[in-house]
């Protein structure tokens, strides 16, 4: 029997489809990491052995790797086929390790970039060692991470306030945000305006033409009280500039026809793919990679972690036939791309359809739509270029005194691959036959008075463009740096933008501050290429390691006598404190900035950022049924509670007798067999819990029904769940509270029946 083992169920399934009949497999997933670091960073890494990462079972792990374990002992031959990256080379290096196959002769490596018959049976036929050179460069990204955001994050905790965090990725891209954050802050608009005539060519109605010198008060530096005298002094101008346009004759001075080529774009990269699914799905970058590992552990299109540009010679001949019988040979050009990223990792394709023949796939319609627009890029990619006309008119008086009046047109003349990516084509703006010397009718000329508008804050798409062009991180990591720092409540998103917090304008400002130089953009994008060299063997991770940490660690440690950041500046002088009625000052707290009395212990006044009053804890009389301490009645996020006034030391809360009747849900935790399910308030919304909190953490995201699960699991020996049932939503029926389990999402159960 031959053991094959992947990371995930839904590529095992696939897999199984297209090994031999003839041979006996058994396909086994591992669901992702099996070991990482712990969590305390006391016994992770014992750095004067040469920086040597001590390993653990990821907790939830254990079944998993028992039965990993048990398989791998009555196999004759081991397959080991995670992912073909970094990742997936530690993946599989770890299941080495944990499943005690170091000393075994029947383990082998295998890789494929798609799951496809032919690239599955080609990968069988090519078995190879396991790269370390690849697995190493993981394991360094890895220790680098928690070295650089243990150390520095400690800091921060005892500096800034506990709890806060950074790290050696995410706080570069959360300085991007925040500087752009400072510059709209301190953005001071400009006035300008916009002078359009409407004029009319013989026998035709008129047409708008727009002055291509806007006239514009510089306001910047200026004082407040002499700002309206330079617009005044413009708005001269420009009143100069409509009284000659009305009193002048117009005409067509010039005529400027260009005739360009639209060459089609590159295939997709995951970086490419992320930013054109935002701009025309409305897609976020986890939603993206999401869907596109489904696509790819379902077999339809290739590996979706990739900084290349090229395509297989199989691809290529596959997409010539398509286009060719779809389009027209006259519409077929082979091309070839190369790769621009100096820090390109591994020599993979790009993302492109297994079956370039088959136009839709994918079970879902988020998967659905990125299958289409995959599909679409892939084959423009290899169609001739559109050629564009681009038309420019300019209009003057007969004298020429004005500035020069434009009319600007664009039209495809003949599509290319425009005929296929019609969403990249835009609008063709068809102006009227007009030549050099051609009389004009002065319909209308009127100026608009505008403000120059402060720089857009960024995207999620447009952050990890921005993170690719800086060299900062990998495209397959952008989603989960995006994620991180939301997570920790530095970002939050309005609309589609990421807008920094109070409190990660406060951390970033202090990293900055103090360690500018490790979230440089040059620091990281060199120490992407040292991992870049790890991989490529010609670098090696002790010294790299150790290079790093001897400098950082001395860094921290000078900065250990720095003063704690109480204070974040002075506060508006018209907020003074409502107990004393002294000076205040910016605080910063979990839920981002507030204003304290200057005085603070001896004075407790406060004061919410925007100036109201926040009444500090009040005695109600009543004693803690659990320490016997005053209680006192506070505010918090949520409105006014009563809770121990020994916080956080006793975390007793009172609750109203009639809202925690509602809270409760009769469902006894399952976990400790005593407590009972109640509903309760977090971070991130509802979710259930164990009644003896924290003695018992059992938590699950949705109300128990009561019901327990009945799903036999496989990694169970075919036994019940047993897991707590949650109740179901309009689109989700009810399902099990486990993760784990293949129940917990019945309506992709469903469909796979």
């Amino acid at each position: 029997m031959k053991l094959l083992i992947v990371e995930s169920p839904t590529k095992a399934k696939t897999i199984g489809k297209y090994l031999p009949k003839d041979e006996k497999f058994v396909v086994k997933a591992s669901v992702g990491h099996i070991r990482d670091l712990p969590k305390s960073n006391k016994d992770a890494i014992d750095i004067d052995a040469g920086f040597v990462p001590r390993y653990e079972i990821t907790p939830g792990k254990e079944k998993v790797v028992a039965e990993l374990k048990r398989a791998a002992k009555q196999a004759d031959e081991i397959l080991l086929a995670p992912d073909p990256d970094r990742e997936g080379e530690a993946i599989a290096w770890h299941l080495l390790e944990a499943l005690n196959l170091k000393e075994a002769p029947n383990v082998k490596r295998i890789t494929f970039n798609e799951i496809t018959k032919t690239a599955v049976q080609n990968a069988l036929t090519h078995p190879r060692a396991i790269d370390d050179n690849l697995r190493r460069a993981q394991e360094a990204r890895r220790v680098l991470d928690r070295l650089f955001g243990y150390e520095l994050s400690g800091l921060i905790w005892k500096k800034v306030r506990y709890g806060l965090s950074a790290g050696r990725v995410q706080s570069p891209a959360l300085r991007i945000l925040v500087e752009r954050e400072r510059a709209i802050r301190a953005f001071v608009p400009d006035t300008y305006w916009t002078i359009t005539a409407d004029l009319a060519p013989e026998n035709h109605a008129p047409v708008t033409f727009t002055c291509t010198e806007e006239p514009k008060a510089v306001l910047e530096g200026v004082a407040e009280k002499e700002r309206a005298q330079v617009i005044a002094r413009v708005q001269k101008e420009v009143d100069a500039i409509i009284a000659a346009g009305r009193a002048g004759s117009w005409h067509i001075t010039a005529v400027k026809q260009t005739k360009q080529k639209r060459a089609p774009y590159a295939p997709f990269t995951t970086s490419t793919l992320q930013q054109v699914a935002s701009s025309r799905l409305g897609f976020t970058p986890s939603r993206t990679m999401r869907a596109a590992q489904k696509l790819y552990e379902a077999g339809h299109i290739t590996y979706m972690r990739t900084d290349s540009v090229t395509l297989s010679q199989d691809a290529l001949a596959q997409i010539a036939d398509v286009v060719t019988r779809d389009f027209g040979a006259d519409l077929y050009q082979r091309r070839a791309y190369t790769t621009k990223s100096k820090n390109a990792q591994e020599a993979h394709e790009a993302i492109r359809p297994s079956d370039v023949r088959v136009e839709s796939a994918g079970r879902s319609t988020d998967e659905q739509r990125l299958y289409r627009l995959i599909r679409t890029r892939t084959l423009a990619s290899q169609m001739v270029d559109a050629q564009v006309l681009r038309t420019k008119v300019i209009a003057n008086i007969t004298d020429g005194t004005l500035p020069d009046f434009a009319l600007s047109g664009t039209q495809v003349v003949a599509p290319g691959w425009l005929t296929l990516d019609t969403a990249a084509r835009g609008e063709d703006t068809e102006l009227p036959a007009l030549s050099v010397g051609d009389t004009l009718t002065l319909a209308d000329i009127s100026a608009e008075q505008k403000d120059t508008q402060p720089p857009k804050r960024h995207t999620q798409a447009g952050l990890a463009k921005e993170l690719e062009k800086r060299g900062i991180g990998r495209p397959s990591t952008y989603a989960t740096i995006i994620k991180t720092i939301q997570d920790r409540g530095y970002v939050t998103k309005d609309g589609r933008t990421l807008v920094p917090t109070d409190t990660g304008m406060v951390v970033s400002g202090f990293v900055e501050k103090y360690f500018g130089s490790y979230i440089s953009d040059d620091f990281t994008a060199e120490m992407e290429d040292e991992l870049d060299e790890i991989a490529a063997g010609t670098r090696d991770y002790v010294t790299t390691l150790k290079d790093f940490y001897t400098a950082f660690h001395n860094d921290i440690t000078a900065k250990e006598d720095i003063p704690k950041l109480t204070n974040l500046g002075d506060a508006d002088p018209k907020h003074t404190c409502p107990e004393c009625g002294g000076t205040m000052v910016i605080k910063l707290s979990k839920i981002g900035t507030f204003l304290s009395c200057a005085k603070f212990p001896d004075c407790t006044g406060a004061r919410t950022a925007d100036g109201d009053v926040i009444e500090g804890p009040k005695e109600t009389g009543e004693a803690c049924p659990e320490c016997g301490s005053p209680l006192v009645e506070r505010t918090g996020r949520y409105g006014k509670f009563v809770s121990c006034s020994t916080y956080p030391k006793c975390k007793y809360i009172k609750e109203d007798p009639e809202e925690a009747a509602k809270k409760k849900t009769g469902v006894t935790c399952p976990q400790c067999g005593t407590g009972e399910m109640v509903e309760r308030r977090g971070r991130f919304g509802v979710f259930y819990s164990c009644s003896n909190y924290p003695k018992c953490k059992n938590a699950i995201k949705a109300r128990p029904t009561g019901k327990r699960c009945t799903y036999k699991r496989a990694d169970r020996d075919g036994k019940a769940c047993g897991a707590l049932m949650m109740e179901g939503t309009k689109t989700i029926p009810e399902r099990c509270s486990d993760k784990s389990c293949p129940n917990h999402n019945p309506h992709k159960l469903a469909k796979e029946k």
